[in-house]
């Protein structure tokens, strides 16, 4: 695969708004629940510590993610810029999302991302903390899908 076939941008070196753009994009992914369409975004050889899972590679990603949206019902996330250096961005973030029985829960965590020169996404750390929430405690009330563009965002909301 050629950097000009996968090429991603905004490319690396990031300033701020090409950092916003690329955190957008990946909220935007992630809510679309396609764990295929999300895998893209990294390159076949990404290496990805989420929570205290370790792998690498597109297949696994898809797998992950497969495994993740069958317990993880409504799915919603919002993230949001922390920090930027070259081809390094930081980011926040707060999903909320019910399981099986119905319980509700908001997800909080950071994730750290390394990009390659075609922008695709080469290392993913991932550190999250569930808090369960009543139904009446949920911020995220927009159709499952990308998040409105007038929807409060994290700081927005207090998160």
């Amino acid at each position: 695969m050629s950097n000009v076939e996968s090429a991603r941008p905004p490319l690396p070196p990031f300033d701020m708004s090409a950092a916003i753009q690329k955190v957008r994009m990946a909220e935007d992914a992630w809510n679309t629940r396609e764990p295929e369409r999300v895998s893209l975004a990294y390159t076949p050889d990404s290496v990805w510590r989420n929570r205290a899972e370790f792998f690498t590679g597109r297949d696994a990603i898809v797998e992950f993610l497969m495994r993740k949206w069958n317990r993880e019902h409504d799915y919603r996330l919002i993230k949001e810029l922390w920090a930027f250096h070259e081809n390094r961005i930081s980011v926040r973030f707060a999903y909320e999302w019910h399981d099986d029985s119905g319980q509700w829960f908001r997800s909080y965590g950071n994730e750290n991302w390394e990009f390659a020169e075609n922008g695709l996404m080469q290392r993913r750390i991932a550190s999250i903390n569930d808090l369960t929430i009543t139904e009446s405690e949920r911020l995220y009330h927009w159709s499952c899908g990308r998040r409105p563009d007038d929807h409060p965002g994290l700081s927005d909301l207090g998160l």
